[in-house]
């Protein structure tokens, strides 16, 4: 059977921290013979001294310390094990994933996550980027609950969605590349003789897909929008890319946009989450990013992000 308990290393914590017997016993409500009797029962069970007393006065051993160190984390974990407890019960989840397409860093969520903790502090939040199917893949199986998700969700259903913006996209070059310089619009011919860079799908069950590709087309595969801008913006290849990532970059000169015979069509930018999912925490994140003003802040934030790399790929 084990020798501590959380009440034996709160007593050896306000010991500590209060510099005497009679003083943590004041804390603790707890008269000094008290404390004196379950210091020395443990330093029994344990067979070592936790405290070295010098009269009136006591200093902590060095294997009190490292009890205490260890013992502190212990009641730190207890604590909040309590109050997640306690969220759960009165409705909050104890943790909640959510999982952001691509196109929308997690960075640009800083303001939200901030009011989020301000009324859920005890719930452990995870943001993870995901792309393409893989963002769907994300919330379908369940890793998690909700999703802010670009393009069409798998069928099957399974899930609720609400639309929450349209994103276009843009065929964009290098000003150097071959294709910069060619009449428009460009043919898919012209377009397929020219590498592509995609981001890819980061789905490990569902069919991957992909968007703007031509058949036959060399392509560069990369994990994320940043370095597709990247690569773009060098002219290692072409491929459209969301015009509120791309408009910085073309604002300032690093890339061109070109017309091409067959445009892409715009997509959905949705929340999703799973039919029959409910908690506090979830229907807080629900209204917050279906808000109409917050989404837009949120893709300001991100074209403002993805603009602040306008330099990249000057020559």
């Amino acid at each position: 059977m084990g020798k501590l308990t959380l009440e034996s290393l709160e007593l050896i914590d306000a010991i500590d921290r209060r510099g005497s017997f009679s003083a943590a016993g004041e804390e603790l409500h707890k008269v000094p013979s008290t404390i004196s009797y379950t210091v020395a029962r443990m330093e029994e069970d344990l067979k070592v001294s936790l405290f070295r007393r010098n009269g009136p006065r006591i200093e902590i051993t060095e294997a009190g310390r490292e009890l205490l160190r260890e013992g502190r984390l212990l009641l730190q974990a207890a604590a909040d094990l309590e109050c997640r407890v306690q969220r759960v019960a009165s409705g909050w989840e104890s943790s909640l994933q959510l999982a952001l397409d691509a196109l929308v860093p997690t960075e640009t969520l800083a303001p939200a996550i901030a009011a989020f903790h301000e009324v859920a502090d005890a719930t452990r939040l995870r943001v993870v980027e995901e792309a393409i199917t893989g963002t769907w893949e994300s919330l379908l199986d369940g890793r998690s609950d909700l999703a802010l998700t670009v393009g069409p969700g798998p069928a099957g259903g399974g899930y609720l969605a609400r639309e929450v913006a349209q994103v276009e996209f843009c065929f964009c070059v290098a000003p150097f590349h071959p294709l910069a310089r060619e009449a428009e619009p460009l043919s898919e011919a012209q377009v397929r003789a020219h590498r592509a860079v995609a981001v890819a799908d980061s789905a490990r069950r569902l069919p991957l897909r992909s968007a703007g590709l031509l058949s036959g087309q060399r392509t560069i595969t990369v994990p994320n929008l940043r370095a597709k801008l990247r690569l773009q913006a060098e002219g290692i290849g072409v491929g459209y890319l969301p015009t509120l990532c791309a408009q910085g970059l073309l604002d300032a000169g690093v890339l061109v946009r070109k017309r091409v015979e067959r445009e892409r069509e715009p997509e959905k930018l949705s929340v999703a989450w799973r039919v029959g999912a409910q908690g506090k925490a979830l229907a807080w994140w629900i209204e917050r990013l279906t808000d109409s003003e917050v989404c837009e802040g949120l893709l300001e934030s991100a074209r403002r992000l993805y603009a602040s790399g306008a330099s990249t790929g000057s020559r």
